[in-house]
């Protein structure tokens, strides 16, 4: 990088859902890449806390969340973030008092599933059942 002295200590982060499209000059050759790390999606337990963390402050009318684990498997953690967002959304719609109800979610997903593939892209779903059907 122009303008940046050799001692200085500058770590530059790289994130990327394609690294297949990366600049083949990036890709294969050596150096200019020190570290390549993947981030695998999250699996059922790991969806589960990120259900748990995303709608932490949100009243919900069920206790067990199985069901949106199963139906989020292939998900992005950005995915699942985005399904509580939207069935935020959509309780809210329906009256000032928010509670989540079951299918607040299936709507949330049947709008998320609808998005088609941009959606996918977007919010790095990877393949899988589709989502909403378990395997």
């Amino acid at each position: 990088m122009d303008g940046i002295g050799e001692d200085s200590d500058i770590l530059f982060l790289l994130g990327t859902n394609r690294p297949e499209a990366l600049e083949p000059a990036l890709a294969s050759r050596p150096g200019r890449v020190d570290q390549a790390l993947l981030i695998p999606l999250p699996d059922g337990d790991c969806r589960r806390r990120l259900f748990n963390h995303y709608s932490r402050h949100v009243p919900l009318a069920f206790d067990d969340s199985q069901k949106f684990v199963d139906s989020t498997e292939g998900a992005s953690a950005a995915f699942i973030r985005e399904l509580i967002r939207k069935a935020v959304l959509t309780a809210a719609e329906e009256g000032e008092d928010v509670l989540l109800e079951e299918s607040h979610f299936d709507r949330a997903l049947g709008t998320l599933k609808s998005g088609g593939a941009l959606i996918d892209k977007l919010l790095a779903f990877d393949g899988g059942p589709p989502l909403g059907e378990t395997a």
